[in-house]
């Protein structure tokens, strides 16, 4: 079967079933062609929710999954991809979180969206990367506690001086990949070229940036922004901006080699359509009063951002 003639087959299939399928924009370009919604993880579990769909294969990792699961209980969700996961979601056990608030009872604990459920669940609040600096600051608390991402984290703290944050040592394996050498030589390369980076990454790239935003503020910056445009985040926002612009080439990836996530790379076309012949995929479960939990600190997100 040909690429085209298995995207007709997975677009016939989808309505046939009352599938909707979500794709995290650091997917293929293949699979964004064929998904109903394309976005940030927290967007698209939004959008779920929303649509109230009766099922969904979402494309992109576990913790995305589950966080579609946490906000849309009644909705069949689908992993196309068992194994499609995020490090950094897993980096921090819930008991050690547990433990720490044991010992600090005036802490409240900030957990950034890309964790597991049971992370969220000990957890005081959510933030996404782009809410993040405005949740903390809304927070009446003597101590905070900013996890798992230690570089988001940086970011944070250093626009908020006023606050107690305490970071861990957690980190996103892809873009703590980056150096300072990896900014300079590409600005070399294109010195005309503006900077956008992800604040995932390390203080000092970040520092040599233009514009630090989450994967769709990074979008929109370079969409609305003329010339060249240097982009310091996972390649699949690259491939995505060209998909939806003639002149494509000047958006330059920044190191290609490292800004590449492996778990988001595994779903393929063959394991979607799988998933809609009820042939592959994982069908995600929670327990009730993990997702009740879960749900408390998502909430507070939605109520402070």
């Amino acid at each position: 079967m040909t690429t085209s003639e298995l995207k007709n087959k997975i677009l016939q299939l989808k309505k046939e079933t009352n599938t909707v399928i979500l794709a995290h924009t650091y997917q293929e370009p293949d699979i964004i062609d064929i998904a109903d919604i394309t976005g940030d993880s927290f967007f698209l579990s939004k959008k779920a929710a929303e649509i109230k769909a009766e099922r969904v294969i979402m494309c992109g990792v576990r913790f995305m999954a589950e966080s579609v699961k946490i906000l849309s209980p009644e909705t069949e969700t689908l992993l196309p991809v068992p194994s499609a996961t995020c490090p950094m979601a897993e980096q921090i056990a819930p008991e050690r979180v547990r433990k720490f608030k044991e010992e600090n009872p005036q802490a409240q604990v900030v957990a950034y969206i890309n964790t597991t459920a049971a992370l969220k669940a000990e957890c005081d609040v959510c933030v996404t990367s782009s809410s993040a600096i405005k949740i903390v600051d809304k927070l009446n608390a003597p101590e905070i506690l900013f996890i798992p991402d230690q570089h988001l984290g940086s970011y944070v703290k250093a626009r908020l001086p006023h606050k107690n944050i305490t970071l861990w040592d957690g980190y996103c394996p892809v873009h703590a990949q980056l150096t300072k050498e990896d900014v300079l030589q590409c600005k070399k390369d294109h010195p005309t070229a503006k900077f956008a980076v992800h604040p995932e990454s390390p203080k000092e790239v970040v520092e040599l940036a233009d514009m630090v935003g989450a994967t769709s503020e990074i979008i929109k910056y370079a969409k609305e922004t003329p010339g060249e445009i240097i982009i310091g985040t996972e390649r699949g926002v690259v491939d995505y901006l060209a998909l939806h612009e003639e002149n494509g080439e000047r958006f330059i990836q920044l190191s290609p080699e490292k800004l590449c996530c492996e778990d988001m790379k595994k779903i393929t076309l063959e394991d979607i359509y799988n998933c809609l012949l009820g042939k592959g995929g994982e069908s995600i479960a929670l327990p009730e009063d993990l997702r009740k939990k879960a749900l408390v600190s998502i909430n507070r997100m939605l109520e402070l951002g």
